[in-house]
């Protein structure tokens, strides 16, 4: 008789381990996920304050400051509902502004352009990354999540069930680099 109570007790405290490292794992990943979300943000925040210098900067054609200052400040105010479209909206604005490299050439011949040239390169290729890497985070937190013991007992509480950020974030080939 007393073995056995030993025998449940000692199943009973492996199963409290589990369930409280498995929430401790959720929380964790709740975490990473909410730091990833704020390096996107900063990514999107400073690809934007790039592109809106760059528009202001008078070394692009008229037509193409207009484009990508439009985009860069419609990014730049989006609301948490419209911020996908509006990222992408950029996206394609700089695209279509630099996607011929002699643009990006025409920025680097005007004073102090190479380095604005440099920072909106080094801008666009740390966008997909930081978004990578959020979007990593959140499908670990989604698998975890959908498991039936962490629904059941409810390990996740009362967060939000994480969202991946999708944006067309395809840099322009002039920008993109080696």
């Amino acid at each position: 008789m007393t073995s056995t109570l030993i025998w449940i007790a000692v199943a009973l405290l492996a199963i409290g381990v589990y369930l409280s490292w498995t929430a401790g794992r959720l929380d964790r990943l709740h975490a990473r996920i909410d730091a990833a979300r704020a390096a996107l943000d900063a990514q999107l925040l400073r690809r934007a304050s790039v592109a809106q210098e760059l528009a202001t900067a008078g070394v692009l054609d008229p037509a193409a400051s207009i484009v990508l200052y439009e985009a860069a400040h419609a990014a730049r105010q989006a609301d948490e509902e419209a911020r996908e479209v509006a990222e992408s909206e950029l996206s394609q604005a700089l695209r279509a502004v630099f996607g011929d490299a002699s643009q990006v050439d025409a920025v680097r011949q005007a004073p102090g352009g190479t380095e604005a040239a440099d920072e909106l390169a080094a801008a666009v290729r740390r966008v997909p990354m930081a978004r990578r890497f959020h979007n990593d985070a959140v499908r670990a937190a989604r698998a975890l999540r959908r498991h039936r013991t962490v629904r059941w007992l409810r390990l996740a509480g009362h967060a939000p069930f994480p969202l991946a950020f999708e944006m067309d974030d395809e840099p322009p080939a002039a920008l993109a680099g080696p």
